[in-house]
């Protein structure tokens, strides 16, 4: 190294301390090449692009940048040795610069040609060593990590050592590192037999060396797998035990091929003597080789009765030539028969009918050597499908009638929709009359959804006066035909009650009567929710009675506030339907302008999601609160999809209806 081209890159800030040490390199080698840059940032760019042999790194000042510019050198040129030469005294930064990454650090005061050689050679020297370790040791794990076998190092506690990849791999693990922090204990965690790792230790102490022990065990997942395990123990020269290490294979894939093969050939055996079919074997000349319990049990003999018999011995003449004639078609072509024969047994009236199956029987060299059949008696299928084909036959001409049917019933319910339909309000009012619906003091928005073609739910919203508005929303238990003509009944009957209107409470006490007295004599009680309230644009007053219906929302929009608009006695009234004369009160609060009234029924949040969770009226609470400042139909809509989104089925499972109310102000205020 001496007599060749020394190449130094030698980064300093100070231009008098470069020359000193660029004339003590010059009078250290002989021939020298040295590239002054004035910082570590301006030397790792000269790095990239040329070659050198040693960097020297002169600092000025001992402090923690210094260090970290050390760290920077090291870590961004990690294929050159960093020598750095700064004050002397400082012991203790001596050792953190050679933390860092330094290779040397030489004090400037002392600093002379030969020893300044002397480092550069020995640093360069030691760089190379410790860059080929570096490779020899990533060539040894990358062997080691590729290897197919899994290799393993355990203490004699049962705590892994060391692990590779494909160890890691076969426990399912994505890595060794994870293998090692999970599995801490090998006896409980690993095997799925209980004193197995017990085994393991007692073998290992008797003999030092296990070859092929096999073993069930759990994968990361839960999973089970076989493995087997070659291993040996490794003891210090006092012959102490240091730890086990070996080899893993996964056998799963073979043991399940040994197991099926073992279970094949008792299963055959069992099969054909348990099955309810006939299996027989025949040789070259026809005669039985062998034949299982429900053959013999059909010919009402025993195996020994039947063995070296033909088909001559066990039916008629013409029958037995059909079979023989068969038998030789097989065994000369090498064909399967696959046939339902019919079958004319002595002293029965009715011909029988068996499924046939025949196929040559050949010898390992594939040579036929006789054949093999299997039969069934399938008078009873044939006789059945006969009766299923004459069923169906029929059912094809019923189902004609009922499709017609339904069709007519179809058309039926979309007409009771439609109707239905109209029953609801098809214009809003105004209010004042004069007003125009964009300048009305209420303006009103709903959604109906029936869970059916028609519904159970209704609504209405009637003008009572120049200046107020009765809205009444009503729910029948259940949805379809039943309740929507309950519903029918309700909107006839709330006509009649317009004299009443201006006072819920006696308005609901007359629909429940007239109910009652119509509905006493259908032997099944109709449950019906209702909530009727009259609003009066002028004073803001709400007068309202609730006969067991969901409690409506306020939306105070000048508070910020949700409130669930709760009666004066404080405790709930019944539904319509259940007793003749209950008492309804009328309770009453104060609109104010930019309040909003929103009624619903029970099919809004009665919704069940994932893991039997019910949307309740809570949740229905705080979706509207995050809903609070859209416009009142789309308030409506974006409830809907929230809710929809919750279900299970992504659907509603009852009948939905809201009806909202709001509330911009006194007519005469305006404009």
């Amino acid at each position: 190294m001496e007599n060749q081209l020394l190449k130094v890159l030698l980064i300093s800030g100070d231009a008098d301390s470069a020359h000193h040490l660029s004339e003590l390199l010059l009078r250290a080698a002989d021939t020298v090449d040295v590239t002054i840059e004035p910082s570590a940032d301006a030397g790792l760019a000269m790095l990239a692009t040329n070659a050198f042999q040693v960097v020297l790194f002169d600092i000025a000042v001992v402090n923690t940048a210094a260090l970290f510019q050390i760290t920077l050198l090291t870590t961004k040129a990690p294929q050159f040795p960093v020598l750095v030469i700064g004050p002397g005294e400082d012991e203790a930064f001596l050792a953190e610069a050679v933390y860092s990454g330094a290779q040397e650090y030489l004090g400037r005061e002392q600093l002379a040609p030969a020893t300044l050689r002397h480092a550069i050679h020995c640093s360069i020297a030691r760089h190379q060593e410790r860059i080929a370790l570096v490779a020899e040791k990533e060539n040894y794990y990358g062997i080691f990590d590729h290897l197919v076998e899994g290799i393993f190092r355990t203490s004699p506690d049962g705590n892994y050592l060391m692990a590779n990849v494909a160890l890691a791999r076969i426990y399912g693990y994505d890595s060794p590192v994870e293998l090692m922090a999970n599995i801490k204990d090998i006896a409980n965690r690993l095997y799925v037999d209980h004193g197995r790792r017990d085994e393991f230790v007692r073998l290992m102490q008797e003999n030092d060396t296990l070859n092929g022990f096999e073993s069930r065990i759990y994968r990361k997942d839960g999973s089970i797998i076989w493995i087997s395990e070659n291993c040996r123990a490794v003891r210090d020269r006092q012959g102490k035990l240091l730890y086990y290490e070996g080899t893993v294979e996964d056998i799963t894939r073979h043991r399940l091929v040994e197991e099926a093969l073992r279970s094949s050939e008792s299963l055959y055996h069992s099969l054909v003597e348990t099955m309810p079919q006939g299996v027989f074997r025949r040789d070259l000349q026809g005669r039985f080789t062998f034949a299982n319990q429900p053959y013999c049990k059909f010919h009402k003999k025993t195996p020994e009765e039947l063995i070296g018999k033909t088909d001559f011995d066990l039916f008629p003449k013409a029958s037995a030539d059909k079979y023989w004639s068969d038998d030789l078609q097989i065994m000369e072509q090498g064909t399967t028969m696959d046939i339902v024969e019919e079958v004319q047994v002595p002293g029965v009236a009715e011909k029988e009918y068996h499924h046939v199956i025949k196929t040559p029987l050949l010898d390992e060299a594939g040579k036929v050597i006789g054949l093999q059949g299997m039969v069934w008696d399938i008078t009873e299928k044939i006789r059945a499908e006969e009766k299923i084909r004459l069923t169906t036959a029929e059912l094809a001409r019923n189902r004609e009638e009922l499709r017609a049917k339904n069709a007519v019933m179809e058309e039926n319910l979309r007409t009771a929709r439609e109707i239905q339909l109209t029953m609801l309000p098809q214009q809003y009012p105004v209010f004042p009359p004069t007003a125009t619906p964009e300048q009305s003091a209420f303006q009103f928005v709903h959604r109906y959804e029936p869970a059916e073609s028609v519904s159970g739910d209704f609504f209405s919203i009637t003008q009572i006066s120049d200046t107020e508005v009765g809205v009444f929303i009503c729910d029948v238990t259940g949805h379809g035909v039943r309740a929507a003509l309950v519903t029918a009944m309700i909107r006839a009957l709330s006509e009649e009650l317009k004299p009443q209107a201006r006072d819920p409470g006696n308005f609901l006490r007359q629909l429940n009567f007239d109910l009652c007295s119509i509905l006493k004599n259908t032997g099944t009680p109709m449950l019906t929710t209702g909530f009727y309230a009259v609003a009066d644009c002028r004073t803001g007053l709400l007068r309202f009675a609730n006969a067991g219906h969901p409690k409506p929302f306020i939306l105070r929009r000048s508070l910020g506030t949700v409130e669930p608009l709760a009666n004066t006695a404080g405790r709930s009234q019944p539904a319509l339907g259940l007793f003749e004369d209950p008492p309804y009160t009328t309770s009453e609060t104060r609109l104010t302008p930019s309040d909003f009234l929103m009624l619903f029924t029970d099919g809004l949040y009665e919704v069940q999601g994932q893991h039997e969770e019910l949307y309740s009226q809570e949740r229905l609470t705080l979706d509207i609160k995050n809903l609070f400042n859209l416009p009142p139909g789309q308030l409506f809509d974006g409830l809907i999809e929230v809710v929809r989104a919750f279900a299970i089925n992504g659907e509603f499972d009852d009948d939905v209806c809201l009806v909202g109310l709001d509330y911009l102000g006194r007519p005469e205020l305006k404009s």
